[in-house]
């Protein structure tokens, strides 16, 4: 066998390896994002059969939200300390172990704690997850590739979620929507164990920002928990403006603890990458927009056109079809073609052009001539983001620190995401109220809170392609996308 051949086959196992290891690693994504929903689903189930009440209902959603969100930046910094393969195992562990707690919960404390432990395991996963992908894919056109793939995984887990959940407490009960993570993160772990190659970057004899990290967790926590709290008791509340303030001087605090800091939780450096900082501008700003719609769009559904929840959820069927082939099959080799920053535009006009649209529907909406259109821009306009603004935010990370700007990128999507929700249901709360106070009747109202939310998500999404646009010239057409 020549050396020519020998290195070919060498290649392509290679190639074969690489392959496995990113559908390990988006396996282990899916868990945690179709979390995030399934369990909504569920809660009318989960109350009758352990007679909670609203708070504690609330509560069962809000502790993984809390424990995610806030843990995203110490998941990012344990992964570069410890190694990405190694943060992510233990993430699928202890996720997998905090479903079988929660669905043999028998009571509201159980559930609750076994929730939070969900949301910290979870947030490893996560963290961990893109690290991977950013050390495993180094050629640019491999890369995109691979974050095609994931970010496909994270746009339509949500959406599968919903079906998923109505499925599982229909035919079986809600404490399967836990139980079915079992057998599914045994797999990923075994399948990670495999194809996962241990080669990420550890530096376990760096030091840890202890102070720097609590500060970073509790303004995090609390800004999440300001945003929920707002969302029900106004966002002029004065516990959730007192918590705010709060969020402010932790803040401010903990940019004095970083310039001060040996080892900072936050390398300041990396926001000198212009790619990475407009990359997280552009992800707050897009799913403060894109989350809220994705959300008021089902209460729309549900409350003005009278839907029920597989109704809903086989509503967005169109959403995850087109985002599933553009993300996975144009995206990327767009992406290489024309540059991410070129892709990542289009794909927010569209989304904005989607729901933009949307705000015409009416309390008589038909799904093929009102509702598919909407929903067919909005799946592109997603599968068109999600690529190129995952590239823009790794290209220029180093691999010793690829655990934490993961980190800082999730974390950057939640808190995006969380208060664009709350801002809207506030929004659209009180046009509907301006609108009953002026004699509009009560459906019309909320149909016309509903219809001015989707205007200001779509203002969200041309001020990130704004933001796209001022950041700088187009990247150059790389090479031809290699198939994976």
């Amino acid at each position: 066998m020549s050396p020519t051949e020998r290195a070919d086959i060498e290649k392509a196992g290679s190639s074969i390896a690489s392959t496995a290891a990113l559908y390990a690693i988006c396996a282990g994504v899916l868990l945690t994002v179709l979390d995030t929903t399934i369990v909504t689903v569920a809660l009318p189930s989960i109350a009758e059969d352990l007679r909670l009440a609203g708070a504690a209902l609330t509560w069962i959603v809000n502790a993984y939200t809390l424990a995610f969100g806030g843990t995203l930046l110490l998941a990012g910094t344990a992964a570069d300390l410890f190694g990405a393969r190694t943060a992510f195992l233990v993430g699928v562990v202890g996720f997998t172990g905090a479903s079988v707690a929660c669905g043999v919960a028998q009571s509201e404390g159980v559930l609750i704690a076994a929730r939070a432990c969900q949301g910290l395991a979870g947030a490893a996963v996560n963290a961990a997850s893109l690290a991977l992908i950013t050390e495993l894919f180094t050629i640019p056109a491999q890369r995109a590739r691979a974050m095609g793939v994931y970010g496909f995984v994270c746009a339509v887990g949500g959406c599968l979620g919903q079906l998923c959940g109505g499925v599982l407490v229909d035919l079986l009960s809600w404490h399967w929507i836990f139980l079915v993570n079992v057998p599914i993160g045994i797999g990923v772990y075994a399948l990670a164990l495999l194809w996962v190659p241990g080669r990420s970057r550890a530096t376990p004899s760096r030091g840890v920002d202890v102070l720097g990290t609590l500060t970073s967790m509790l303004a995090i926590t609390l800004t999440v928990y300001a945003v929920v709290n707002g969302t029900s008791s106004g966002s002029t509340h004065f516990g959730t403006l007192t918590l705010l303030a709060a969020v402010v001087v932790l803040l401010i605090s903990f940019g004095f603890i970083e310039r001060r800091a040996q080892h900072p939780i936050i390398p300041f450096g990396l926001f000198r990458a212009w790619s990475f900082t407009s990359a997280n501008v552009v992800g707050v700003v897009w799913t403060a927009g894109s989350f809220a719609w994705f959300v008021m769009y089902a209460l729309y559904l549900r409350a003005v056109l009278g839907y029920g929840v597989m109704a809903v959820a086989l509503t967005y069927l169109p959403v995850t079809a087109v985002t599933a082939v553009v993300s996975l099959l144009i995206s990327p080799k767009a992406s290489n073609h024309f540059g991410p920053r070129t892709v990542l535009c289009l794909g927010l006009l569209f989304g904005a052009a989607g729901m933009a649209l949307s705000t015409h529907g009416g309390a008589e909406a038909q799904f093929a001539t009102d509702l598919l259109p909407e929903l067919l821009l909005l799946g592109l306009g997603e599968g068109l983001v999600c690529t190129p603004l995952l590239i823009l935010a790794t290209q220029d990370v180093r691999s010793a620190q690829s655990g934490i700007a993961s980190g800082i990128v999730n974390t950057c999507l939640f808190v995006g995401g969380a208060i664009g929700l709350a801002g809207m249901a506030g929004l659209a709360e009180a046009r509907a109220r301006s609108l009953t106070i002026t004699g509009t009747e009560q459906a019309a109202a909320l149909l016309g809170g509903y219809q001015f939310a989707f205007v200001c998500c779509a203002f969200l999404a041309l001020a990130a392609a704004l933001v796209v646009m001022l950041a700088g010239r187009p990247s150059k057409a790389t090479s031809e996308v290699v198939r994976l």
